[in-house]
């Protein structure tokens, strides 16, 4: 059992949750390491554990059988880098004023003023969970996607990873085959930039492939070290591209049987090979059983690349589709095999959740928006009541998206929706699909939900979207 020393706490608004906390565990108790994958846009229901019959995820499966499996896990974002800065510092996007995929976005202000402007990026004055665990002795590395912010200012060396393979301020690579150059059109700016992931590599080489050898070139490097590793994989975001002789195997399935692109089931299965290649190391090493890992993603599907359903919607958009996720967790000798976990969560408990793990203490004062989950994984609380929240004031190229607000509480989950202005309620217990709007038929949920979520926005401090005074409904005419 655990030995509960709370370090810090800190009451959920309203409902006298604890949301922040540490705890100091035995020697036996703490898990050594800890490797995090966090996989960009992979669909809840894009692993055979999750349900699928297409892709093939034998090792993530493994996974999910030794360890817990989160039916109702939440990304922060339905885009990926306001999640990858929850994850970081356990902070709720709307609070870090970072609540779109960079560098669309509306500038920080508080962000620090850097050659003359002030910088889209992760603030720097964030502890984030890289820093924590590098204070309390771990080594640590970034492998994979950053885009949090620009090389010279905010890299992954900026904000407490000592290593840093791949990591650069852009969503995707130019290319998953070497020599991995792009030629990219930004929306926000207008401009075309080229880059790559890699300067070096050989002919063929597959980038999933390539971060793999990276992440385990570190855990051979630091396995006699305390170390956290950051695996955040490029894959399975656009462009697809994947190794042909995968692809030929999911296009020769029938048609009826394909959940999605091939290119795209190709893509997923080389994230699984990259899973198993990874825990094999760590059995090999002799460390498998004090290591955690956790696998999760950033963001829903992508329309174009896979099937979401039975959710509503994709990536992008607040529907199911657009936030729900995967969620495994395998904490040996702490997590009864194969349990299947209920409780809502979302990115942010991830941050108070390592912790708990590694015995590592909060900074003094230091707020979190995530709980942590040990107590769910270790089997002595079955659940806690608290509601999740989202805010996203941005328009989407994505369909089904649009500026808006969330709150889930139990099984009802209410969207206020700013274009068009509207509220949406729908209880997901009954209706996972969101086909049906109850609002007018649940005004007082719908006011009680409304008046959490607008407490909510004040508490954190999240931008309200304002008319644009260039807006001409005139020229919109004119141009369609």
């Amino acid at each position: 059992m655990f030995k509960r020393l709370f370090c810090v706490l800190i009451l959920c608004h309203g409902l006298g949750l604890p949301w922040a906390f540490s705890q100091t565990l035995s020697d036996e108790e703490q898990a050594k390491n800890v490797v995090l994958f966090l996989i960009d846009d992979l669909g809840w229901k894009d692993l055979g554990c999750q349900g699928s019959d297409y892709y093939q995820t034998p090792n993530i499966d493994r996974l999910a059988k030794r360890g817990a499996r989160f039916t109702n896990a939440y990304a922060a974002c339905a885009v990926c880098s306001p999640t990858r800065a929850a994850v970081l510092t356990g902070k709720a996007p709307a609070r870090l004023l970072l609540t779109e995929w960079l560098p669309s976005g509306r500038w920080n202000p508080h962000a620090k003023l850097h050659s003359g402007r002030y910088l889209k990026s992760l603030p720097v004055e964030e502890v984030t969970l890289a820093e924590k665990l590098r204070d309390a002795g771990y080594q640590t590395a970034h492998v994979g996607k950053w885009h949090l912010g620009e090389d010279d200012f905010s890299s992954p060396i900026h904000h407490g990873f000592d290593f840093n393979a791949g990591g650069n301020p852009h969503g995707a690579p130019g290319n998953y085959f070497f020599p991995y150059n792009g030629n990219w059109l930004v929306p926000s700016t207008g401009q075309r930039i080229n880059w790559n992931v890699f300067s070096d590599g050989s002919e063929g080489e597959y980038l999933t492939d390539r971060l793999t050898d990276e992440a385990i070139d570190f855990i051979a490097e630091n396995h006699d070290e305390k170390f956290f590793l950051h695996f955040a994989h490029y894959g399975v975001h656009t462009p697809l591209q994947a190794k042909p002789a995968m692809v030929k195997k999911y296009r020769e399935l029938p048609k009826e049987s394909q959940q999605g692109n091939p290119i795209y089931a190709a893509m997923v299965e080389s994230i699984d090979e990259s899973v198993g290649r990874v825990v094999e190391t760590l059995q090999d090493l002799g460390i498998r059983d004090r290591t955690c890992i956790i696998f999760a993603s950033d963001n829903g599907g992508f329309y174009k690349a896979t099937n979401n359903a039975p959710l509503r919607a994709n990536k992008g958009a607040y529907y199911e589709g657009g936030i729900r996720v995967p969620l495994i967790i395998d904490w040996p000798g702490t997590i009864e095999n194969g349990c299947v976990i209920d409780q809502p969560v979302i990115s942010m408990d991830l941050y108070p959740t390592c912790l708990a793990m590694t015995g590592v203490p909060l900074c003094p004062e230091q707020h979190l928006d995530g709980v942590s989950l040990h107590t769910l994984l270790d089997g002595s609380q079955k659940g806690f009541k608290r509601s999740l929240f989202w805010h996203y004031p941005h328009y989407n190229q994505h369909p089904s998206s649009f500026p808006s607000s969330v709150v889930r509480n139990g099984d009802w989950k209410l969207i206020q929706t700013f274009d068009p202005e509207g509220v949406e309620l729908y209880h997901l217990g009954d209706d996972l699909g969101e086909k049906k709007s109850v609002a007018k038929e649940y005004p007082e949920i719908t006011s009680r939900l409304m008046t959490e979520l607008n407490q909510w926005r004040s508490e954190v401090g999240a931008e309200t979207m304002r008319p644009n005074p260039n807006y001409d409904p005139s020229k919109l005419e004119k141009k369609r």
